[in-house]
């Protein structure tokens, strides 16, 4: 069996989406003819994006070895200034830095005692890619780099000004140009890499997508319940990030800090709010009969747009979830919510969120608020797509009072294509690394 050094800062027991990724190729590349070593952080207690989720520990096999860095807590949060200064200069944060030293100091060490066949980093934190880089160096190992998101050309990034987006697409550019492949989580993503790097050669760059673990969705789903309507949310909104942008739209467009056409808010419930905000004051009785459940950390921006909404009876919010919890409401849903971002007219989105594999898996209707992207192809191809635009409230509104009549009657359904879902199984996906890995010698 070969190995691979696994170079991963999202990793049980941290829980959230970002640890799914890692977590389920190290389940089954074993069975696919590969062991990982595994290098990463001490799970940081009670931060948004890193909450724990000790249950997760329990899929690691037992024959991967986990090796630890510790990262300071006061690394991880800078100060204002601290941040803006490092931004306008384009510097490598404490954090980055922090980070990308301690995994060359332990990668080195134990690729020199573990002689591992190549090395693997999975980024975010994107330090991670001079990290796997130089450890390459020193060793001669080649270095895979597999990115969950586009990085510099991830479209819902904010920039101190568009120089700062040129300055960190370079930045991109040279820290992967070393590698012997690099694996991006969508098909439009890949393209992007192919189409503005150069130095990076196109047959070194390849699409591998998110999925769902075929485990998780095994047995009976049992309902939510209740008598109700129960529609779903999992994971992260990201309302403050709207807000702030809408609150500053000149400066933003003034300086480039963001793409032209992008809009943020509509990634969140802002605009589903207002949907059931009109729809409870036509219809009063909905009240005892929809509830929207909000599964994941909510921020206080998140919070308060719904406590100061006539609506906000008909949400729950659980806070959040283990992984286990969380697909318990999704499997169980009437209706599952997947809102994006706008984007501007004949640009495709380069990201799928997460849950929209788990959304597909789970062959419930998907209420998809989607611009041109792979997550809506996915969505169309799955028959569980109900589509309206990012930020439409009235098309949101019209699409709920269709689904919850055709549940009051008993006719919600959706053309659910199993065989096209299958494609994105943990498994099958984890089997195209192993081929990927596979051709780097």
């Amino acid at each position: 069996m070969r190995k691979v050094l696994f170079i991963a800062y999202h990793f049980p027991p941290s829980g959230g989406g970002g640890v799914q990724r890692s977590l389920k190729f190290v389940k089954y590349l074993p069975e696919a003819g590969y062991l990982p070593i595994v290098l990463t952080t001490e799970a940081p207690d009670g931060r948004r994006w890193t909450p724990k989720d000790q249950a997760l520990m329990d899929e690691v096999p037992p024959e991967v070895q986990i090796h630890r860095v510790a990262i300071p807590d006061e690394v991880h949060v800078p100060g204002k200034l601290e941040r803006a200064a490092r931004e306008l200069l384009g510097l490598r944060s404490r954090f980055g830095r922090t980070w990308m030293e301690q995994v060359i100091e332990a990668g080195t060490r134990i690729a020199a005692q573990q002689k591992p066949d190549l090395i693997f980093v999975t980024m975010s934190p994107f330090d991670g890619a001079d990290a796997a880089a130089e450890i390459s160096r020193r060793t001669g190992i080649p270095w895979v780099a597999d990115l969950r998101d586009p990085w510099a050309l991830d479209e819902f990034q904010l920039h101190r000004t568009g120089l700062h987006r040129e300055m960190e697409k370079a930045q991109m550019q040279r820290s992967l140009e070393s590698a012997a492949l690099v694996i991006m989580n969508t098909p439009e993503s890949a393209r992007r890499v192919k189409e503005t790097m150069p130095r990076i050669a196109p047959e070194r760059v390849v699409s591998l997508t998110n999925g769902y673990d075929a485990e998780d969705f095994s047995g009976d789903a049992p309902p939510i319940g209740g008598g109700r309507f129960n529609i779903v949310h999992s994971g992260y909104f990201h309302a403050e990030q709207g807000l702030t942008e809408r609150s500053r739209q000149r400066q933003y467009r003034l300086l480039g800090r963001t793409i032209p056409g992008v809009e943020r808010l509509s990634r969140s419930h802002y605009y589903l709010l207002q949907a059931m905000e009109k729809w409870l004051a036509e219809a009063p009785d909905i009240a005892s009969e929809v509830r929207m459940h909000c599964v994941g950390v909510l921020s206080r921006s998140d919070q308060a747009l719904i406590d100061a909404s006539p609506a906000k009876e008909l949400f729950a919010c659980s806070g959040y979830l283990s992984h286990a919890e969380c697909l318990h409401y999704v499997r169980g849903a009437d209706l599952l919510f997947l809102p994006m971002h706008k984007m501007p007219e004949g640009m495709k989105a380069g990201l799928v969120p997460g849950k929209t594999y788990e959304y597909m898996a789970a062959g419930r209707p998907v209420l998809a608020t989607l611009p041109a992207s792979d997550a809506r192809d996915f969505l169309e191809y799955a028959g569980t797509g109900v589509f309206c635009d990012p930020g439409d409230v009235n098309g949101l509104l019209a699409e709920l009072k269709d689904q919850h009549a055709k549940w009051k009657s008993g006719q919600q359904s959706c053309d659910w294509n199993a065989e096209f879902v299958r494609q994105f199984e943990r498994k099958n996906l984890t089997a195209d690394l192993a081929e990927f890995f596979d051709q780097v010698r």
